[in-house]
């Protein structure tokens, strides 16, 4: 099948391009990720790399006119497809179309690709690997609403639009969610092969590196295959699944012919060996790897040609590059693996080898002798969660303050006013609302708490944007209140349930966990004195709420005369980066913080 080429995204404020120049010509043949056009847009020049391999069959825009971005500029077909294909055009034929392109709206003379849930699409330099074999082609009627309001993206062909059943139904694939978001893990499918599934109606659950949840069926009818199964990482825009019209049966009651088993999976022999990938990069040949991968070692300063490729062809795959930074670190090279190493790790874990006891065991020798325990792989949103904090450890001079506040006044005021709270505005009357208000009081008094580093550079905040960590079963979030410094007492307090509700039911915007400024985390709920956070990048700061105790507190009246009473005490920790914020700086908030809570004056609401 053909694979669409598009003007792809080159930043969140950029939504158009020019082509100035194409590498190739109709008839070429052309590599995955190999240079295939030029292009031009307010903020950079750029060469786009070919989506999938193949040849190039027809080009859609001429070299000097500018197009919206998705717009689909080039097609490129298989091997075998190209020599039957009567509609390619020429260049000489694309050239003469760019007089017609600009006299003629954009959406006229050319085939957008409409993004998934009204979200950006990937550049070509982002196109799933599976692209060769599952395009993503413009939907039906050229209709960019047939794109539920949700996040999955579909396209149909006549015969399934029409209701028939026929033909290769409506593709599901991986939405992208966020502009930054390249690939997705399946977690749960929600329906089996087989059933019947209505237009927005639950169809899977994905983790991403920001969010998780859950996607809607982009139509109704009967889920015909499932391509990818639970547990599996795939690149936006892959067809994970099929919907066919309700006349149409399922092509599998269990899993599709795409969609490997387990037991394929794990004796598939195509696959190079390390060595063989590392031996042909040493001997000169271009090393395989996707634009993802090739922007982590360019982020990281790794070598590619250090790194064995685990994937099709020798191909470095995004597994390899991040296995290799977690093992070896930053601009550093790692030996070839050990061609046992592989072998010994299954033979560890596997399940067969632990049901069978060496003959050693069953004589008595080695009774007593210790045993591997389960070996589970990490979770999507773990590994991400692993890999922020490492990369924030690396960043930030991590510095810690703590506080004691006496939250009595404030304790007493909850007490007395939680209940007419909860029936006035239908929102509890959390500590939360309270520390997360009297943040924004003493950030907008010191914003270089609320700043950020940009390289040798300091940029200042022009907005409060609170994030809340909310812990989940699976993991951590945090989503972001924005703009908190324009919100009430009672404005902070729903914005912060409505946040926490919804990240637990996953079913958060992928925008709602991004762009903080400052964090706020309330490890103290499970009774902790007091935590050292992580800073939550690229912030400069994060506050770690601790537990509320009853303690003996020495006080000193207006005389000078000391008493001892039972207060309420919390401690808050404010980590810090001390290469811009110093302890004075930081001791000044936390002053700052401890007067405007325990001398609470403000309104509630």
């Amino acid at each position: 099948m053909p694979t669409n080429v598009v003007m792809p995204q080159m930043g969140e404020s950029i939504f158009e391009g020019t082509i100035t120049k194409w590498l190739k010509k109709v008839g070429d043949s052309v590599q995955r990720d190999e240079p295939l056009f030029e292009i031009s847009t307010d903020k950079v020049d750029a060469e786009i790399p070919a989506s999938a391999s193949g040849v190039l069959r027809e080009i859609k825009v001429a070299e000097g006119a500018t197009v919206e971005i998705n717009t689909v500029v080039a097609v490129i077909a298989e091997i075998g497809e190209a020599s039957g294909g009567g509609d390619a055009v020429t260049v000489d034929a694309a050239k003469e179309a760019k007089a017609s392109a600009v006299a003629t709206a954009p959406e006229n003379a050319h085939e957008p690709v409409p993004p998934p849930g009204g979200g950006s699409q990937p550049s070509a330099a982002r196109q799933t690997e599976n692209k060769k074999d599952e395009p993503t082609p413009p939907p039906a009627d050229g209709d960019p609403l047939n794109a539920p309001e949700g996040f999955a993206n579909s396209t149909a062909s006549s015969s399934a639009s029409n209701g028939s059943g026929a033909g290769p139904g409506t593709n599901v694939v991986m939405p992208q969610m966020g502009e930054s978001i390249f690939e997705g893990t399946i977690t749960k499918w929600l329906k089996k092969a087989g059933d019947t599934v209505q237009r927005d109606e639950p169809l899977f659950e994905i983790s991403t590196d920001k969010v998780d949840a859950e996607i809607p069926a982009p139509a109704s009818g009967v889920l015909r295959e499932i391509k990818v199964q639970e547990g599996k990482t795939v690149e936006i825009n892959t067809v994970v699944a099929v919907i066919g019209g309700r006349g149409a049966g399922a092509a599998s009651p269990q899993t599709s012919p795409s969609a490997p088993s387990p037991d394929k999976k794990q004796a598939a022999p195509s696959a190079p060996q390390p060595q063989q990938a590392a031996a042909s990069a040493s001997a000169g040949e271009r090393i395989r790897s996707s634009p993802l991968v090739r922007r982590i070692a360019k982020d990281n300063n790794l070598d590619l040609g250090q790194i064995s490729g685990t994937g099709s062809g020798g191909r470095i795959t995004k597994e390899d590059a991040l296995g290799h930074l977690s093992q070896h670190g930053k601009g550093s090279a790692a030996p070839a693996p050990q061609a046992s190493a592989p072998a010994a790790s299954v033979a560890t874990t596997s399940p067969a080898a632990q049901a069978q006891p060496s003959a050693a065991a069953a004589s008595g020798a080695q009774v007593g002798a210790p045993t591997p325990g389960e070996l589970v792989p990490l979770s999507k949103m773990r590994g991400i969660i692993a890999q922020r904090m490492v990369e924030s450890k690396h960043t930030s001079a991590h510095v810690h303050t703590v506080f004691k506040i006496d939250m009595t006044r404030i304790v007493r005021l909850r007490e007395k006013e939680k209940s007419k709270y909860e029936q006035r505005n239908g929102v509890k009357l959390t500590f939360m609302p309270f520390i997360a208000s009297a943040a924004v009081t003493c950030l907008r008094k010191m914003p270089i708490i609320n700043a950020s580093m940009e390289g040798n550079a300091i940029r200042y905040h022009q907005n409060i944007n609170l994030g809340i960590a909310v812990a989940l079963d699976w993991g951590l979030i945090v989503p972001v209140v924005k703009q908190a410094e324009e919100r009430s007492f009672l404005g902070i307090a729903r914005a912060i349930a409505d946040l926490a509700a919804r990240a637990r039911a996953k079913k958060l915007k992928p925008e709602e966990a991004s762009g903080g400024t400052f964090t706020i985390t309330n490890p103290g709920i499970f009774g902790e004195q007091f935590g050292t956070p992580v800073i939550n990048q690229p912030e400069t700061a994060i506050l770690g709420v601790g537990g509320m105790f009853k303690e003996p507190t020495v006080l000193t009246d207006a005389d000078g005369n000391d008493t001892i009473a039972i207060r309420s005490i919390m401690r808050l920790t404010l980590g810090f980066d001390h290469r811009i914020i110093d302890g004075a700086d930081a001791g000044k908030f936390m002053a700052e913080m401890k007067k405007t809570l325990e001398n609470w004056t403000g309104e509630i609401g």
